[in-house]
């Protein structure tokens, strides 16, 4: 009866803890928190983003060595018991006991791998009676369903094991930089001691007591038959070498790119997803040509700085103070991406050079390197640090090395070819960006957002809204040509003036303060002329103007405002360069992408931006006689392609002939368009070759006056050639496809009538099928400058408030004074032949 009675009680205990347990068959569909994953077009790794750092790798890709590793130091006995180690369980209790008695010995645990998944998946960590009750009844439930194998999948994928690293994977990588099947044998050994307390075994802080569980868990390898006495020794002798690996942005200079994908993916899925659901990103990103982006922005902003002059050492200290003057710099801090850079203090200072201490290396445990590096920073090196005094004047010229240094100062420092000299290096105060682009399909091939993503993460190529300045007159100019204008049409260049509602007047004026008489469209872009501009917006509405601007997904929404027409609009580069790609693309749409693909933690492709269908592409075999597919274009045409084609034509001559002389340092066909706003606050260049879209704007984060001369022309346009000749250097000069039908007439550059060709001041125009140039030009505006050269608006708002003030225009790029056109040219730009 007391058997009975006693079986009733365990009987009605087992029955009130499993009526309400949870379901283990759910760990059959196991599918963990995993790490989104974005690389670049090349495969290399981008960035990684989670919540928790995990990687799941299937039991059967774990070396036999690391399992084995994990079992002898968590549960030696997990192959043979059916979940619950009832030898250890008693071998606690006893130690219980015997603590509890005398005070001495340690408390240990019993729990087996199987009882640890029970708690991690199902249960919580409460410690009660009940929970352990549940604990095992889960455990005989889930042994007679699942492998042993898959419990150890489970287990070693779901385990937390210190710096943010969930699973074995990830903390292979995070502690080693390692994938499983490289690690060593004392490596695998060091993980296997994480899971007591990952804190308690810390490779920095806890480092002696992280080897002694190391060797502890190679004792118990070799104990349990895994490996040797010898392995065991030589793995014991051996240091605990830990190298964590970066998380975030893995490659170098694309931080901002790896951001704005960051971004895009939370658009799309939504946080939890991207840090949880295990995406496989694949982007539009060339690392080569990110980097050439990243140097030539850089170079461009320091070569700007360096003519504003110098502002001053970062911070003053006194030598005497520290006994170590390395600990007068060991806590600042220099950004990744601006290495090389480094941060030293001046030691001394004579007339011809300065003696600098560098900042120490820092170990894994935050602690100095021992060891001491000075250099010398010669007068050569810093004879560009002038004084600052506004931006444009400058101090005195620098003779000797104490008019720019005194010891005490901390300065940033970039070394030069020769062993221990230094370059006196110098934050830019300007900002910028560029973004390269492909045409065809839209992909962002390289995307630099500012000077560096570790001083500021404001991505000004996507984010900042700037005043495009000339750099939107195309889209004015192609407006035109779309409704009956040729490049040849003519326009007056003379004074023009807009009454205002407040009565004031209007007077738009070119960046040289001259007027400059009839010209032609192409003449008109190829120097910026603004008041061209303007009266060609007059004359053909500002209406055509902002539905192509529209389209071209430049502008939502643009007021009809004259002033539009020469760039007064904010918008990002982003935006510019994808108008500037429709027109490289024969005017179909381009809508740019940051990504090629993404693909779900199976395999599963979920999102790709090439949209076009390929029918034949799902063939279940290939046979000879199959034909081969064909992907047909779908993309919207938002411009006439011989619009296009013509408004690319003229943009060839800005480079040959007008403002964007600079680029002819590329060597090969580029078109393009510089870009001012009022008082040079914003400068741009947008170039492209058949292939290849480049956008680049310069300017103060918070907008103010660059100096006179600080054009797109003059500071924008030579960044842009300086990536284009790096991107470009193995690319044969490929000349713009031109439309069939389109006619190549000669016309005489400066009136736009029909020439002779050979003859001085011809050139061959583009013209669309049927047209043709007059023998006699109308002049645009010719009428109203015999009237007086005046005009208004019957009240209606012509310009946005702020920019009405008698006198003011946007600014266009100076050019060179020179005669409308020059003999020899046989092309309307180049590259036709």
């Amino acid at each position: 009866m007391l058997f009975i009675a006693g079986a009733a009680g365990v009987g009605y205990v087992l029955w009130s803890n499993s009526k309400d347990l949870p379901d283990y068959t759910q760990l059959a569909n196991y599918a963990p928190p995993v790490m989104t994953r974005i690389y670049a077009a090349d495969g290399s790794m981008l960035a990684e983003y989670a919540e928790e750092r995990r990687l799941f790798v299937p039991v059967s890709q774990m070396p036999k060595p690391l399992i084995d590793a994990f079992t002898s130091a968590e549960d030696k006995t997990f192959f043979t018991h059916g979940g619950l180690d009832w030898m250890g369980i008693a071998s606690a209790a006893l130690r219980y006991a015997q603590f509890k008695l005398t005070g001495k010995g340690t408390v240990v645990g019993a729990s087996t791998i199987t009882q640890q998944v029970a708690k991690n998946f199902l249960l919580t960590n409460e410690r009660s009676l009940e929970r352990k009750m549940k604990e095992a009844i889960l455990v005989r439930r889930i042994e007679q369903t699942f492998t042993k194998d898959q419990i150890l999948e489970l287990y070693l994928n779901e385990i937390f094991l210190g710096m943010n690293s969930y699973g074995v994977a990830a903390a292979s990588l995070n502690y080693f930089g390692k994938s499983l099947d490289q690690l060593s044998l004392e490596e695998m050994a060091y993980l296997a001691a994480l899971p007591k307390g990952p804190n308690n075994y810390h490779p920095f802080r806890q480092k002696e007591r992280a080897i002694e569980r190391r060797n502890w868990v190679l004792l118990q390898m070799h104990e349990n038959g895994y490996i040797t006495e010898e392995q065991m020794k030589e793995a014991q002798a051996k240091p605990l070498v830990v190298t964590p690996r970066p998380f975030g942005a893995q490659l170098f200079n694309a931080e901002s790119f790896a951001e704005e994908v960051r971004r895009e993916l939370i658009d799309l899925y939504g946080k939890d997803k991207m840090e949880k659901g295990g995406l496989s990103v694949r982007t539009t990103l060339d690392p080569k040509l990110q980097l050439y982006a990243r140097q030539s922005l850089a170079r461009g902003l320091i070569a700007f700085d360096r003519k504003r002059g110098y502002r001053g050492p970062i911070a003053a200290a006194e030598l005497g103070v520290a006994p170590d003057w390395a600990l007068l710099i060991k806590d600042r801090k220099v950004p990744e991406d601006m290495a090389p850079w480094r941060i030293a203090v001046v030691l001394d200072v004579n007339d011809g050079e300065a003696t600098i201490g560098l900042q120490p290396n820092a170990r894994p445990d935050g602690t100095l390197a021992p060891e001491r590096e000075t250099g010398k920073i010669p007068l050569e090196l810093m004879s560009w640090a002038r004084a600052y005094v506004d931006g444009t004047a400058l101090g005195p010229q620098v003779k000797k090395a104490s008019d720019v240094l005194k010891p005490g100062d901390i300065v940033y420092v970039a070394s030069n070819k020769d062993t221990g000299q230094y370059h006196l290096m110098q934050v830019p105060e300007v900002d910028g960006a560029m973004i390269a682009m492909d045409p065809h399909t839209g992909r962002v091939l390289a995307l630099v957002g500012g000077f560096s993503y570790g001083r500021s993460q404001f991505n000004r190529a996507v984010q900042a809204l700037r005043q495009p300045g000339s750099s939107f007159k195309p889209i004015v100019y192609a407006a035109a040509l779309d409704n009956g204008y040729s490049p040849a049409s003519v326009i007056m260049d003379a004074p023009i003036e807009f009454k205002m509602p407040d009565g004031s007047m209007w007077k738009p004026k070119n960046y040289q303060n001259k007027f400059f008489g009839p010209s032609t469209l192409r003449r008109g872009i190829e120097q910026s002329r603004n008041v061209m501009t303007v009266r060609l917006a007059s004359e053909l509405g500002m209406a055509k103007i902002i539905d192509l601007a529209t389209r071209l997904g430049v502008y939502d929404k643009l007021p009809a405002q004259l002033a539009m027409a020469l760039g007064a609009g904010e918008t990002t580069l982003m935006k510019m360069v994808a108008a500037y790609a429709i027109i490289d693309n024969s005017g179909r749409r381009v809508d740019p992408t940051l990504i090629d693909r993404i693909q779900d933690r199976y395999g599963k492709t979920i999102f790709r931006h090439d949209k076009r269908d390929c029918a034949n592409c799902e063939a279940p075999a290939w046979t000879p006689d199959l034909p081969e597919p064909e992907l047909v274009d779908v993309s919207e045409q938002v411009m006439n392609p011989y619009t296009a084609y013509q408004i690319t034509s003229m943009m060839e001559g800005v480079v040959q002939r007008g403002t964007g002389k600079k680029i002819l340092a590329v060597g090969k066909p580029v078109a393009g368009k510089t870009g001012t706003s009022n008082d040079e606050r914003d400068a741009w260049f947008i170039g492209f070759t058949p292939d290849l879209v480049v956008g680049c704007y310069v300017g103060f984060d918070n907008p103010k006056p660059m100096g006179k001369g600080r054009t797109g022309g003059e500071l924008v346009a030579p960044i842009v050639a300086d990536f284009m000749k790096l991107a470009l250097k193995d690319k044969p000069a490929t000349p713009f496809r031109v439309p069939r039908a389109i006619e190549l007439i000669p016309i005489d550059a400066k009136s736009g009538k029909r020439g002779i060709f050979g003859q001085p001041g011809v050139i061959l125009e583009a013209f669309k099928p049927g047209d043709e140039p007059p023998d006699s030009t109308k002049i645009i505006g010719e009428d109203a400058i015999a009237a007086a050269g005046t005009a208004t608006n019957g009240g209606v708002m012509l310009v946005p408030p702020g920019q009405g003030e008698p006198g003011g225009s946007l600014s266009a790029e100076p050019a060179p004074q020179q005669p409308p056109a020059t003999g020899g040219l046989t092309g309307p730009g180049s590259g036709l032949y």
